[in-house]
């Protein structure tokens, strides 16, 4: 043993001396790194869209995905292009910059987050290699590049965690005051009904006081409590299947019976104005 280490030592030490001589060539040495790097790179993520594949369904629920496969759905359901009020998230590995966006909101400042931020990242990776020309590699004896690798790993993370996790509203949430002051929608229950109403994506297809869209026939609803009570908007909301409706999502599966009440009392307050 110890006559075999002494030999990969030995080995080692002239390995060592024969690249601080003459150098290490790009063939075979560099170029059969990145050959194998690349295969490893391509066979995960090959063997992840085979998982995707053979593990997933189609989404089966109508306000979100079965929750099938191991990586997510394979799709879920048709893209709407008639919807006004559906608000598009970008994919995972661009999550960072979406959560600059949400930074830089501010008019002024939002080509900060889209081009001033970026660009400068860009500019300074690009250079790195100019600027730091020291032949010296070990990690610990250069704590700025050390330093700055953390911290740009770091910020890149929270705000990929940022993103990710962000909340948003459809884009009828903005108009849920200006419905409770046109509709005089008493407080409690018919406001809060207002709100869930505008979460839950009604305005997909149905319009209210000139928010969101038709689509699929889906009736104007600013003025329909004139013509239904609150028992009979639980019930429709909660099962439309009941009524011969087989287009609208059944609520009475997503929603609790006292969000039931909330958007019924929502319906039933809606009468059109004054």
């Amino acid at each position: 043993m110890s006559r075999a280490r002494d030999e990969r030592r030995t080995q080692h030490k002239r390995y060592k001396e024969d690249v601080e001589e003459r150098g290490k060539a790009f063939y075979p040495y560099v170029m059969f790194h990145d050959t194998v790097m690349s295969l490893v790179v391509v066979s995960v993520i090959v063997g992840l869209a085979a998982i995707w594949y053979f593990t997933a369904d189609e989404g089966s629920e109508p306000l979100g995905p079965s929750g099938s496969g191991w990586l997510g759905v394979l799709y879920e359901g048709k893209a709407d292009p008639g919807t006004t009020s559906f608000i598009p998230r970008p994919d995972w590995y661009f999550y960072f910059l979406f959560y600059l966006l949400r930074i830089f909101k501010w008019p002024d400042t939002v080509v900060l987050g889209t081009v001033g931020v970026p660009t400068i990242a860009l500019m300074l990776l690009l250079a790195l290699p100019f600027i730091d020309t020291r032949r010296e590699r070990r990690l610990f004896r250069r704590p700025v590049a050390l330093v700055a690798a953390i911290l740009t790993i770091v910020s890149m993370g929270v705000l990929t965690y940022k993103g990710a996790t962000a909340e948003e509203g459809t884009g009828a949430t903005g108009d849920v005051a200006r419905w409770t002051q046109e509709n005089n929608l008493p407080a409690g229950e018919a406001q809060e009904g207002a709100q869930l109403f505008a979460e839950s994506g009604c305005t997909n297809c149905h319009t209210y006081l000139g928010s969101g869209v038709a689509n699929l026939g889906a009736p104007e609803l600013s003025s329909i409590g004139q013509s239904i009570d609150k028992a009979r908007a639980k019930a429709y909301v909660a099962n439309p299947r009941a009524f011969g409706n087989n287009v609208m999502p059944v609520y009475g599966e997503t929603l609790t019976d006292q969000q039931l009440d909330q958007i019924a009392a929502f319906l039933e307050a809606s009468k059109g104005g004054g």
